[in-house]
């Protein structure tokens, strides 16, 4: 990308600064590529520092740049889009299914889960830890909450803890009849260790969407999902799963 005349452009700098960067994020840079410093840029493009930081943050606001803490601005990867349609889904961790399973513990829930799930407030279910990546950064990460109840048939001998212990659970789970899922999906802040596993800092904008699996007439799993908002657009209709969108597709919608 070379210096671009912006004294005659009648919209504002930085934004006309913004689609020149933007295209050049197309054509020029892979996703996880830092990007120059800010003295290097702003000296290119002829421009102050200030209307160099103006289009770098509307750029950040659309997905396409991520700040990471210690390395700097780099290109983020694809938005992922996140469906909240009405359709039947499959029992996570289905063939189809992105996420991967990274551990499971039998714990005490809190309050809300065990009160969704109806279960005892210090009765403990199985914790299924998942991870979500795309273009090798993660991008989510989910809770499911699974009573007893709903894998009698789960054998500690089989599925002793860790990953191994998360999949079985998941197995024994598929053998349920799936009546429907209910989701509802709320903007929020990262807490420290969802800031901690998505690499943001805590605080940090992004997407609750908490989905209900219900089965023999009962909530049988509970799915707390977080997504990064920076990473992840909303899609809304009938079709059901987490899509990766690639191309123009990635910008915010």
């Amino acid at each position: 990308m070379g210096t671009t005349q912006l004294e005659t452009v009648p919209e504002p700098k930085y934004w006309h600064l913004r689609t020149v960067l933007s295209e050049a994020l197309d054509s020029e840079f892979s996703v996880g590529e830092i990007l120059p410093n800010e003295r290097d840029l702003a000296a290119r493009f002829g421009v102050a520092r200030a209307t160099l930081r103006q289009a770098l943050e509307q750029l950040e606001l659309e997905g396409r740049l991520q700040r990471r803490r210690g390395v700097g601005t780099t290109v983020a990867p694809p938005r992922m889009g996140v469906s909240v349609g009405t359709a039947q889904h499959a029992w996570p961790g289905g063939p189809d299914d992105a996420w991967q399973a990274v551990d499971c513990t039998r714990e005490v829930p809190p309050a809300t889960v065990a009160e969704t799930l109806v279960t005892g407030r210090e009765e403990p279910v199985y914790t299924v830890r998942r991870s979500r990546v795309s273009q090798g950064q993660p991008v989510a990460a989910e809770l499911l909450y699974v009573p007893a109840s709903s894998v009698p048939d789960l054998s500690a001998i089989d599925a002793p803890s860790g990953a191994a212990r998360a999949r079985a659970v998941l197995r024994e789970l598929r053998r349920l009849e799936l009546e429907r899922h209910e989701n509802a999906v709320e903007l929020g802040s990262a807490r420290a260790d969802d800031a901690r596993e998505l690499d943001r800092l805590p605080g940090a904008p992004v997407l609750v969407v908490t989905t209900s699996f219900i089965a023999r007439g009962r909530v049988a799993a509970l799915s707390v999902a977080t997504y990064r908002a920076d990473t992840c657009r909303l899609t809304f209709g009938d079709s059901g799963g987490v899509e990766i969108h690639h191309g123009p597709e990635r910008r915010a919608s």
